[in-house]
Parts: structure tokens; sequence; C-alpha cells
């Protein structure tokens, strides 16, 4: 009668109420999963990554930017050779984890491209992204460094709020 102690409830109050709540143990991994909670291998954010236990945030950003790359992990393994750790280490952390998968040539799919790196060609294949802001983009990162992130980009180039609403699936930075 687990749901009698007091300790879970307390736990189980916190992940509720904290969709960014970082599990201190395994029991609380549990708990998540009890509830419901799940992260998608192949979607997850760093922020994802580092809810559990044991993943450090040079893990967590490495497996962010392999997917971000088009790398899809497919079980655990993929996981665990990703990171270059054992995978019994991460077995525990299985159940709490989904490997999704995504087609990234479909059309449903957009395309992400790193505005840091990316030419003012690269950045015309955007929907919605127009020649002049293409070359503005690759412009002022030249002139003033990368881009630290969309909002960055953003006030950098002082975009309105509802194109970076549709810009924002499509850049990876």
């Amino acid at each position: 009668m687990k749901w009698l102690n007091p300790n879970w409830q307390k736990i189980r109050a916190k992940i509720l109420s904290d969709p960014y709540y970082r599990f201190q143990s395994l029991e609380e991994v549990a708990i998540a999963i009890e509830l419901g909670i799940q992260i998608d291998a192949n979607h997850a954010s760093v922020d994802d990554w580092l809810r559990l236990p044991g993943i450090s945030i040079h893990q967590a950003r490495t497996l962010v930017e392999l997917t971000g790359m088009g790398v899809q992990f497919l079980c655990i393994e993929d996981i665990a050779a990703a990171i270059n750790v054992p995978v019994q280490r991460l077995q525990p952390l299985k159940p709490i984890l989904f490997f999704g998968y995504s087609d990234t040539e479909s059309l449903l799919t957009p395309r992400r491209i790193n505005p840091n790196t990316a030419s003012t060609e690269q950045l015309e294949q955007i929907p919605g992204l127009k020649p002049s802001l293409a070359e503005l983009i690759v412009q002022n990162r030249q002139e003033n460094g990368v881009y630290r992130n969309l909002a960055d980009l953003q006030r950098r180039l002082v975009l309105d709020g509802r194109l970076i609403s549709q810009l924002m699936h499509y850049f990876q930075f």
C-alpha cells in the first residue's frame, strides 16, 4: 500500500506539479512510470534527459545533438553506445523511455537547419523565410558571431513573434 506512504505521496505531488522535476532515484523514476510519464528518446530535450538520474549535462547534450542530426535511437543499447556507458547502467531507465520513430525524410517532418552554419541558399529553403531575411541572418552572424538560441536571433534581428513562431520548427541551434 505504497499510496498510503507519505513520502511516496510527497514525491508523486512534486512530479505532478513540475514537468521538469529531476528524479533523484530509481524509486522516483518508478513513481513517474506509474503516473504514465514517458520520455521519447528521439525527441527528448536536454531538460528531458536531465530528469533521469545518472545522466550528465554532457551526455544529455550529446544525445540531443545526435537526434538533431538525424540519429534514431531504437533501444536502450543505442543510448548506451551513444554516451559510451555500459548498457547495464541504463537498464533501470528502460521503462520510462519510449523509442518513437519519425521519418526524417517525410514532408510532414520539418527539416531543421542550424542558422549558425547554414548558407543563405540553405536558409531560403525554409518555408516562409524571405531571401532578404536569409541574407540578414548570415550577415548578422558574420558580423556579430553565432546565435546562442532562438531568442538571441529574434532580439538581434528584431523579428516579429509570429514569424519566430513559424521559424522555430525549422531551426536547430
